[in-house]
């Protein structure tokens, strides 16, 4: 499972890619792709792929711990902290401890620095302990210096205006990571500023096979109950059918992940500092209906008095569990505005239907992905990531699967009950039903 392949098109080694791609952009002083040809990519994206060679003159680009250092000062943040011991559990955020403190603080506990120095780290031990500022609102953080926000440019990526403002910050030391799933919302971009990552990615094909849950609850996100580094696979036995892509992201590199793509993610030096933004698509408009029925189901089960909670359920990323009415209003909202957007596209289409034959074929000749533009782009500069070789353990193939008995199995829980409820491929029909079923009211 732990080998990477990855496709380099005329190299084996993506630093050398990365090089050169450097190189090429230099000497004809351009990027390797233009902010058109960047998007069409992007969207066309099937695979998550590694793009070189566009971010490297961003100011962001070189948001190292020194330089947030003094740009952050004594702003406080909250660090998620966690163990970096390997269990088959996942490390979920309710199972983690928080702390708040000063980038400064941070950078002295990573560095081994005094205690008195390292404020609130000073308890743990950077061997038995990670640490993760992650999902830091750039917007918030430089509320009072806006000019910063303007240091990211996904404009070259092909979306202008989009700074900043659209954008998150990651900090974290060795070992911190994100437990595997699914963001509801677009597609990813994420630049690695400093230290290496490592991701584990898996297709939306997969999704039977990481055993997805809605607890922990969090809104946007879809988590697995399989640790992907140090699988349970007697517990998790269809695992080994998943398809992991394995990549290290270098400084320098952005990450593209297509819609829907499972990911789990690990800091692999002793401090990472990642950026990035998440694109909206127009399949969030049923993707928002999806999250609201899901929010009304488990808001409705766990808030029963007497349901079994541990009250640990809700994510801490979200504040409170809201109520059945409130949840209600937020499908009903969801659902009205996915009608919508349904009615304003078909009328699109049907003005575009009334055109003249040219026109239209000016039209989808200027809309079709890859078009040619005046120059031919590096290709070697956008890098798929293909499946690793294998996810199955030595000599797997040749156990037998020993069924479970009656005893094993036990009751069905509430929280079993749910998983089977809230699957994304129920959450998905029942919400094209409730579409379906609303459609003409409105």
């Amino acid at each position: 499972m732990e080998a990477e392949r990855e496709a380099l098109f005329p190299f084996t080694d993506s630093k050398q890619c990365q090089k050169c791609c450097r190189k090429e952009a230099h000497a004809s002083n351009i990027k390797p792709f233009t902010p058109e040809e960047a998007r069409d990519l992007i969207f066309g994206a099937t695979f998550p792929a590694v793009v070189l060679g566009m971010a490297d003159d961003w100011p962001a680009a070189h948001w190292t711990l020194p330089r947030l250092c003094d740009l952050l000062q004594e702003q406080m943040l909250r660090f998620r902290i966690g163990e970096r011991k390997v269990e088959t559990e996942p490390q979920f955020e309710t199972r983690c401890n928080y702390v708040d403190a000063t980038i400064g603080q941070f950078q002295d506990w990573v560095s081994g620095n005094s205690e008195e120095a390292s404020g609130p780290f000073s308890c743990l031990d950077t061997a038995v302990s990670w640490a993760y500022a992650d999902y830091k609102y750039l917007a918030l953080l430089f509320k009072d210096r806006p000019d910063m926000l303007q240091e990211v440019s996904w404009a070259d990526f092909g979306f202008p205006g989009r700074d900043g403002r659209d954008s998150t910050l990651w900090i974290g030391s060795r070992g911190a990571n994100t437990p595997c799933h699914i963001d509801s919302y677009g597609c990813n971009l994420v630049l690695q500023v400093q230290g290496r990552k490592k991701w584990h990615l898996f297709p939306p094909e997969d999704t039977a096979y990481l055993y997805p849950t809605r607890i922990p609850y969090e809104e946007s996100s879809v988590f697995s109950k399989v640790n992907v580094v140090n699988p349970d696979r007697r517990r998790h036995p269809a695992f080994s059918r998943a398809r992991p892509h394995v990549v290290t992201l270098h400084p320098g590199q952005v990450l593209v992940v297509p819609r829907r793509w499972w990911h789990y993610v690990e800091s692999v030096d002793d401090v990472t500092v990642s950026v990035n933004s998440w694109l909206e698509l127009d399949s969030d408009h049923a993707a928002r209906v999806e999250e609201a029925i899901a929010r009304t189901v488990v808001c409705a089960f766990k808030s029963v008095e007497g349901a079994e909670s541990s009250g640990d359920w809700l994510n801490p990323t979200e504040e409170e569990a809201t109520t059945h009415e409130t949840n209600l209003q937020y499908l009903n909202m969801a659902v009205s505005a996915f009608t919508e957007h349904k009615m304003a596209e078909s009328e699109m289409e049907n003005a575009a239907n009334t055109d003249e034959p040219e026109m239209k074929r000016r039209r989808e000749d200027e809309a079709r992905p890859g078009r040619s533009r005046g120059r031919s782009p590096l290709r070697h500069c956008f890098i798929p990531v293909l499946p690793s070789l294998t996810n199955e353990e030595p000599g797997e193939k040749k156990k037998a699967k020993r069924p479970r008995s009656a005893g094993e199995t036990g009751a069905i829980t509430s929280d079993e009950l749910l998983d089977c409820l809230l699957h994304p491929r129920v959450v998905t029909m029942v919400a094209q039903l409730l579409v379906n079923r609303t459609g003409g009211k409105r």
